[in-house]
């Protein structure tokens, strides 16, 4: 059994799983029979540093170590967990069930089912849907246990037979309350990577697009969030925007001019959602009133990655393909000089994007009226 145990939680003397830590006027920490022993046997130096110890050193307990490892040695072994998940499952539901014993039963699930889509299968028929979405309805203030949980919902949404499933049991409604609400900004990029994961489903696009504030609460992590989340939130986004009846709403949300500003502040992944958000009316005319928004667009052509340089050609297609002033302003910032440089870049779809830009700069498949 100690080898499924975190090292952390061995005493380093005896290697055996603690049952009373203490911690050593050195910082480290030992289970108390074995450092007691260390010191009757007349040793005044810590067994890890060799640095000297006071006369009578004082052993003061671990408490949060205790308790962390009493919770964990409550779990069954790692094999009846692969064969019988039941027991940790109906532990996220029990009212007897602690904080920590729900963690680490959600740590224990969650680790196990990352990589194995067997295992998976067998929480779902288990009932874990409703039993991780019930710990996160039961889970306020507590953002490691929310966390947790978001984390084993994010493995169960990776296998396509179970993401309609997670939808018609209410998962939307849990993940677009984290997306507003969340105190943590890792529970905050959680729940919109839920939200990508989800939307791989082409029915649940549309029913995630749908849903009160979800598309909203994506636009706000864009303004107000930092990092990770921002990536996430963009990510989302743009799976959501693929389906045509979300651009409007995405647009309708404030998302262009609140992209625009995050791809000026380096976030690249905002222009592939511009990219998208370009093919549709409404999102044209706000990049049009957008001031510098070709300008942004181009440096993203002269210094992005591959597939930033890819939908940023698509957004200036969209704009050209449409708007005469905008087609004006695109020679004028010499994209048609950029674009036959990138005729023989090693990606097929900028070259083929290049290829399209150019027709429409050269004046042919214009849509606009002169």
């Amino acid at each position: 059994m100690a080898s499924d145990f975190p090292e952390h939680f061995k005493c380093p003397i005896s290697l055996e799983i603690m049952s009373d830590p203490v911690i050593l006027s050195s910082g480290h920490t030992f289970d108390r029979p074995s450092i007691q022993r260390w010191l009757d046997d007349g040793h005044r130096t810590c067994p890890i540093t060799k640095l000297p110890l006071p006369d009578n050193p004082s052993l003061i307990p671990n408490h949060a170590l205790r308790s962390l490892i009493s919770s964990y040695t409550l779990l069954p072994p790692l094999h009846q967990i692969m064969s019988q998940p039941e027991t940790l499952i109906s532990s996220l539901t029990a009212s007897s069930s602690s904080s920590d014993f729900k963690i680490d039963s959600l740590r224990q699930l969650g680790r196990l089912s990352k990589r194995d889509a067997n295992f998976r299968r067998r929480l779902v028929d288990s009932g874990a849907v409703f039993a991780v979405l019930f710990c996160i309805d039961s889970a306020s203030g507590d953002s490691k246990l929310q966390e947790k949980a978001l984390s084993l919902l994010l493995n169960l949404s990776l296998d396509d037979d179970t993401k309609i499933g997670l939808v018609a049991e209410g998962a939307i409604s849990r993940v677009v309350a984290f997306l507003l609400r969340a105190a943590s900004s890792d529970c905050r990029a959680l729940a919109a990577t839920i939200i990508t994961s989800l939307a791989v489903v082409e029915v649940n696009k549309a029913t995630i697009g749908a849903f009160p504030g979800a598309i909203g609460a994506l636009v706000a992590i864009l303004r107000d969030g930092k990092g990770r989340e921002r990536k996430e939130a963009a990510t989302a986004l743009y799976a959501l925007c693929c389906f045509r009846d979300n651009r409007k709403r995405a647009v309708d949300c404030g998302a262009v001019p609140i992209l625009m500003r995050c791809v000026e502040c380096g976030l690249e992944r905002g222009v592939e959602v511009i990219g998208v958000l370009a093919k549709c009316k409404e999102g044209r005319e706000q990049l049009e009133s957008y001031s510098g928004c070709v300008q942004i667009l181009v440096r993203v052509l002269r210094n992005g990655s591959s597939r930033g340089i890819q939908y940023s050609l698509l957004a200036l297609t969209s704009l050209c393909l449409y708007s005469k002033e905008m087609l004006l302003v695109t020679l004028q910032e010499g994209v048609l000089e950029i674009c036959v440089g990138l005729l023989v870049d090693d990606n097929e779809k900028v070259r083929r994007n290049s290829s399209n830009l150019i027709r429409i700069l050269r004046g042919n498949n214009h849509h606009w009226i002169s």
